[in-house]
């Protein structure tokens, strides 16, 4: 009897144009409008390994985007398939619950081997449902639970997932419940000065709210906050900011969640971006690469807030066998191999040769970040030409000048009497970086609150040789996009017209 071959298959070899557009054009036609990457993103994956994927059409792209942060090993790295080979290879149930089992015991005493020594020593793991936005959730009922409030304090330009809960604490919300709160954010600082001025004024701002009798803001149950925001547009908050904020919130017993999604297990040059600071949370929210690229998401915390009852929080998918092997392997392999200091080393280049790029496009308005968690904010052109002076330069430690961010954005000091703040943020000109590098083989992602912060995600694994190919096929993308026209083109595939970098050979960096 003839077999017939699954959809899924490998592509042959002499049609691989043809099967990339035809599938391209069946997800278009079967799938939901609310697909995001894959509208900017117009590629098919079929292979990957490291920092490389290759598509059905035969290119190879360099991955800057690592599945939003889930990959901190890259693609397929081989001690994550050999963990998730192991526990196939044994017979081990894949599906148990909440059940406690060898894998889920290795996965908890590692994961506890990683947190900041005061909470792993009196803590508690709740596992969740397999999405970040899930543990969040788990987060804001635990505090609600353990004070008997149901206020939330949380910030603008958060995201913390796209569940109910979730969307209320992100920045796009307006919940009563949710008391928003300025984050510091110096090239675009809401007080107008940016530095450790803007970070002490969102801090006053936060202590005269819940210290006033009238503000209309109860004690809350919780703050929620993120040590780097991510899909805000890459902006890491100052170290005495996270520490007046842990002080805040100690002092008026407020529960503080920290939610370490994409931050966690090495991100910014520290296994847990809160270490940077030296705060200890109530609560941490942990997802993406804790999986090693497979679903999981948990919370911990403090015991002395764990008045849950039996069942008060469930999920049928939390016992994923497979993504905690993959996860316990995953952090082992970035704890013992020292990836997190790795990334910190890496990220401080690349921000360093992000702004001297900076010096030569005033289109570039600020390069930011903090280990290999990096953000480049684009501005029209238009507004930024004829200033003087360098572009904006945050710190690669999230420290910054945000005077000399004030001047280079088109202002005058922030203690002078022109300030008129940076230049209009520039969608349409990240839309066009991201389709330019697409082109050249480079995949990154755009974000930020207008959309207009280019981010680069690589995997911890990152080469130094690998970093340089990043940033050229960056540098040469910007320069083609400040040629085109590319006010009129607001959205369109990516036309595979450049063929420099189809033929270069994947690179392992193991």
């Amino acid at each position: 009897m003839a077999v017939t071959e699954p959809a899924s298959a490998v592509v042959p070899a002499d049609r691989p144009t043809v099967a990339h557009e035809g599938i391209l054009r069946r997800q278009s036609l079967r799938e939901s409008a609310a697909r995001t990457y894959a509208r900017s993103l117009p590629i098919v994956p079929v292979r990957a390994r490291g920092l490389t994927i290759e598509g059905a059409d035969g290119r190879r792209y360099l991955d800057c985007l690592s599945g939003a942060g889930t990959l901190a090993l890259g693609h397929n790295h081989p001690v994550v398939l050999e963990a998730i080979k192991k526990v196939i290879d044994s017979g081990a149930p894949l599906h148990v619950l909440d059940l406690a089992t060898p894998v889920k015991d290795a996965f908890t005493t590692e994961l506890f081997e990683t947190l900041p020594g005061p909470l792993a020593d009196n803590a508690r793991v709740q596992f969740c449902g397999p999405a970040g936005t899930d543990a969040v959730e788990a987060a804001l009922k635990l505090v609600r639970t353990a004070t008997g409030r149901s206020g939330l304090l949380a910030f603008t330009g958060a995201y913390h997932g796209m569940t109910a809960g979730a969307l209320d604490v992100s920045g796009g919300a307006s919940d009563v419940r949710v008391t928003r709160l300025p984050y510091p954010y110096d090239y675009r600082c809401p007080f107008g000065t940016g530095g450790e001025r803007g970070a002490e004024l969102s801090a006053r701002w936060t202590t005269g709210l819940l210290d006033d009798p009238k503000s209309g803001v109860a004690r809350p149950a919780g703050m929620i906050l993120e040590p780097v925001q991510g899909e805000g547009g890459v902006i890491p908050a100052p170290d005495s900011w996270m520490r007046r904020m842990r002080e805040i919130t100690a002092d008026r017993s407020i529960p503080l969640i920290v939610d370490e999604v994409q931050t966690g297990v090495g991100r910014t040059g520290k296994f847990w971006a809160v270490e940077h600071s030296g705060t200890v949370p109530d609560v941490m929210v942990m997802s993406k690469a804790i999986g090693g690229s497979l679903p999981l998401a948990v919370i911990v915390y403090r015991a002395d807030l764990d008045a849950w009852e039996p069942g008060a929080h469930a999920g049928t998918f939390r016992g994923n066998q497979l993504a905690m092997a993959a996860g316990a392997a995953t952090m082992a392999y970035v704890r013992k191999n020292g990836l997190a200091e790795r990334a910190g080393e890496l990220g401080a280049r690349m921000l360093g040769r992000l702004r001297q790029l900076a010096a030569e496009h005033p289109v570039i308005g600020d390069v930011r970040g903090r280990g290999l968690m990096i953000g480049i904010e684009l501005v029209d052109p238009e507004a930024a030409a004829g200033h003087s002076g360098t572009a904006g330069q945050s710190g690669a430690a999230g420290e910054s000048g945000a005077a000399q961010q004030a001047v280079n954005a088109g202002g005058s000091r922030p203690d002078g009497d022109s300030f008129t703040g940076p230049a209009p943020a520039s969608t349409a000109l990240a839309a066009a970086v991201q389709r330019e590098c697409l082109r050249r083989g480079l995949i990154v992602e755009v974000g930020g609150r207008h959309s207009a912060v280019v981010r680069l995600l690589p995997p911890l694994t990152l080469t130094d040789e690998q970093a340089d190919a990043v940033l050229d096929r960056f540098a040469d993308a910007l320069a083609a996009a400040e040629r085109s026209p590319y006010r009129q083109v607001e959205g369109g595939h990516a036309r595979h017209d450049t063929q420099r970098y189809r033929r270069e050979p994947i690179q392992h960096s193991y």
